[in-house]
């Protein structure tokens, strides 16, 4: 069993901590790429505990660089972004995307100075709507091979928001199978999805497999009236996302989450929901994009931004109206007659689950068998960190990107079938088949 304060360490992800170093081996999609335009406004960022820059180039490459001038550290969040990158206001030089100064006005037009200066940049590489950065050792690894973002755009939506929690706490609410019939249930029993296989089914019993991407976490339910059983297996993919299996055959799409660490108490949750071989429904991204009937669903609604949130602000444009702050627009009265939680929509209750009691410490948890996935990704992620520390040793899949090729599944399956003999096929499927089973 993992300690608490081997957990604790886990959530400490600046620069030189045995997390963070670990993290920054693998690529992390940390913006949208509408967030930044050719010449437009430098967006701060802060990652693993850096505070960083990233702008767009005019000719459309995107740059992420050290938030100050070599000069005499005057905010680059002001620059001027102008041909080949970020002009200082305070005395003009200009920086390149890799860091390179290429221009000192001020100085003599002799000077060989500006070969000499040069500030911290990371690589960034663009794919489907997605910013990667790397902030690692030597030379990159190629990109995970997420199916999310190797398919065409009308088969995905992607969202990005601010949540006030560490990532540890963020991610472990997505493997947590257990959660879902009782934070997400409602006591209208009006919608569609109070009705699906996954509301009506009884408590679940856990199995969980580590595996060379991370971990699967199965969880099987007893279904009322029926001799089979309901098998879930949501997927950790290493190290910091989360698959989840579709919730029935009309809302068959695949969900999950990157959740990218901003610092120690923030994190950059990247959701993305898909149809691998097929577009979206355009009644479902009308819902992500502007809510339903004024309550939030599976993304952030363009209605959740902040607008109040000032421009200097690390991912300002992700920061939501559901925070500590705003007590996540929590309503009593909605908690008597609609939602089991009084919290307005999908990943309102779930990020204000995660986070709403941050500053509670880890020695009152206690831990239960729903919680054996949890258990057991935190003993993987710490051993992965240590041997990191140790030897340098990197999982398989930090350097093989068709690891990431995996999809959670949910079915029904016979008393004496095991979820890894009948689900296997089904977990890793080609990018852009079909699921290959009708969802219960």
């Amino acid at each position: 069993m993992i300690s608490v304060q081997e957990t604790d360490n886990l959530t400490r992800v600046g620069p030189g901590t045995p997390t963070g170093e670990y993290l920054r081996q693998f690529w992390l999609p940390f913006l949208g790429s509408d967030a930044v335009e050719p010449g437009g406004e430098p967006f701060p960022v802060r990652l693993l505990g850096e505070d960083l820059i990233a702008f767009r180039r005019e000719d459309g490459l995107v740059g992420l660089v050290d938030v100050a001038c070599a000069h005499r550290r005057a905010p680059l969040l002001y620059a001027r972004n102008e041909g080949c990158g970020l002009r200082c206001v305070y005395h003009g030089w200009q920086y390149d995307i890799d860091g390179q100064c290429t221009d000192m006005p001020a100085e003599p037009a002799n000077s060989r100075f500006k070969k000499h200066i040069k500030i911290k940049a990371y690589p960034c590489r663009e794919r489907n709507g997605v910013v990667w950065t790397y902030m690692g050792k030597g030379e990159p690894p190629e990109l995970p091979e997420l199916e999310w973002n190797l398919l065409p755009p009308e088969r995905v939506h992607i969202s990005f928001r601010v949540q006030e929690t560490d990532w540890l706490s963020s991610y472990e609410g997505e493997i947590d199978s257990a959660h879902a019939p009782i934070l997400h249930g409602r006591l209208d029993k009006t919608s569609k999805r109070s009705r699906t296989t996954m509301a009506r089914s009884g408590r679940p019993i856990f199995d969980v497999m580590q595996q060379p991407f991370g971990v699967s976490v199965g969880a099987r339910r007893e279904v009322p009236e029926r001799d089979e059983l309901y098998w879930r297996v949501n997927q950790f993919v290493m190290p910091f996302y989360t698959l989840v299996p579709p919730k029935s055959e009309e809302w068959a799409e695949l969900t999950g989450h990157a959740w990218i660490p901003i610092d120690d108490t923030h994190t950059l949750a990247v959701g993305f929901t898909y149809l691998p071989d097929r577009p979206l429904k355009e009644r479902m991204v009308d819902v992500f994009t502007h809510g339903y009937q004024g309550r939030e669903t599976g993304h952030p609604s363009d209605q959740a931004q902040d607008l109040n949130v000032p421009h200097n602000v690390p991912y300002w444009k992700y920061v939501t109206k559901f925070m500590r702050a705003s007590n996540y627009l929590f309503d009593h009265s909605l908690q008597q007659t609609t939602y089991f939680s009084g919290l307005p929509g999908l990943w309102v209750q779930d990020v204000a689950a995660q986070s709403g009691a941050l500053a509670v410490p880890r020695t009152f948890e206690n831990l239960t068998s729903s919680d054996a996935g949890i258990v057991v990704v935190r003993q993987v992620l710490r051993d992965c960190v240590e041997a990191y520390a140790a030897s340098g040793e990197l999982p398989a899949s930090a350097v093989d990107p068709s690891l990431s090729r995996v999809r959670a599944v949910a079915a029904l399956l016979k008393r004496d079938e095991t979820w890894v003999e009948a689900l296997g096929e089904f977990m890793f499927k080609p990018v852009g088949d079909p699921l290959g089973y009708t969802v219960p």
